[in-house]
Formats: structure tokens, C-alpha cells, sequence
């Protein structure tokens, strides 16, 4: 979110944010992203377009807020049973969902309307929750696990540069991949301690 959102949590800020991205998204799947216009946006939101205007500043600014809040995930990564299996899942997921046609586009409105870097920052953090959540329930096992910022670098990192810059021949074997050399790495680090 932009630090606007930030400011006024709460109340009549809340609804108009849900009422404008709920319009957003109707739009888009109605109309497509070309006949998407802050006038219309505000027309079935029920504001004024200066309120969308003094609120995320440009049409890019408010599809990359609502980017962001389609990209946050819906519920905990399953549990599996040991760590491997729910890396390898959560990765095969979080792969599958940002390939996809919606994915890509909710990616790219993240980064296009974010010149400070906040939104991709909360993506980001949004990847590491989930990570963070299969790790502690592995230490909970008494696994042994590498730390959340080694899995996003070996996991997460190489699949959103695939995405955005490589996306041909992502898939299912690609992220269980990333998983395999994450934990063959971890093994030779931990054999030589």
C-alpha cells in the first residue's frame, strides 16, 4: 500500500477502499484494463474521481493497490508434514498463481504504480509470512531449517525473475527445482560446520 492508505486505516477510509477496488476489479473483468479510467472507477464505486484522485494520485497508483491486495494470500500454506513437502508445495502454488494470466498482470501493476518501491516491498513480505509460517512449524518439529531471507533468495527470488524477465518454461518441475537445490545446498552447508 502507499503510505496514503497508511494514513487514514479505519472507518469511511476502509469502505471507500473496498468499494473502489471492488469497482476496480468488476471493471477489469467486465471492460478490460484499456477502458479502465478513474471517472468510470469512481462512477461504480459511488465517490468523485478527486477522491480517487487525492487518495492513490494516478489510475497506475490505485491498480497497483489493488495489485497488492489480490497478491496477499488468502490462508496459511498447508502443512505436509516435513519441511521439503511444504516448500515444495507452497513453491509449486505460489508459482501456478503468479504465472497465470491474472498473476502477471497483478504483478506488473504492482511495480508499475510504485516508485517508492512499498508495494513490491509488501509482495515481498507477503512470500516471507508464508515461508515463515512453513519454517517454524519444520523448527517445531525439531527440523532442520534454513533461514526465511536463504529460502526467498534460493526460492522466491529466481521464480519472480523467471516471471518477469524469463517466463518460458515455468513450471511445476522449475519451483520443485528451487527446492531440491535449496536443501542440497543446506546439506553441504550444514556437513561442513
Amino acid at each position: 500500500m502507499s503510505s496514503k492508505q497508511r494514513a487514514r486505516p479505519g472507518g469511511r477510509s476502509a469502505r471507500v477502499q473496498a468499494s473502489v477496488h471492488t469497482a476496480v476489479r468488476e471493471l477489469l473483468e467486465e471492460r478490460g484494463r484499456e477502458a479502465l479510467t478513474v471517472p468510470l472507477v469512481a462512477q461504480r464505486a459511488g465517490v468523485t474521481p478527486s477522491t480517487i484522485y487525492r487518495r492513490w494520485g494516478t489510475l497506475q497508483e490505485l491498480l497497483s493497490d489493488v495489485a497488492v491486495e489480490r497478491l496477499r494470500p488468502d490462508t496459511e500454506p498447508e502443512d505436509h508434514g516435513d519441511l521439503r513437502s511444504d516448500l515444495t508445495a507452497w513453491a509449486e502454488q505460489f508459482l501456478d498463481e503468479m504465472t497465470s494470466t491474472s498473476g502477471r498482470a497483478y504483478i506488473r501493476d504492482a511495480l508499475l504504480g510504485d516508485p517508492d518501491g512499498g508495494n513490491a516491498g509488501q509482495c515481498s513480505a507477503y512470500a516471507a509470512e508464508q515461508i515463515d509460517v512453513i519454517l517454524a512449524r519444520a523448527a517445531d518439529r525439531e527440523e532442520n531449517t534454513p533461514d526465511v531471507e536463504t529460502a526467498m533468495d534460493r526460492i522466491v527470488a529466481p521464480m519472480m525473475y523467471r516471471i518477469l524477465f524469463r517466463p518460458a518454461g515455468l513450471d511445476a518441475t522449475y519451483a520443485r527445482r528451487l527446492v531440491t537445490e535449496l536443501f542440497g545446498n543446506q546439506e553441504r552447508t550444514s556437513g561442513r560446520s
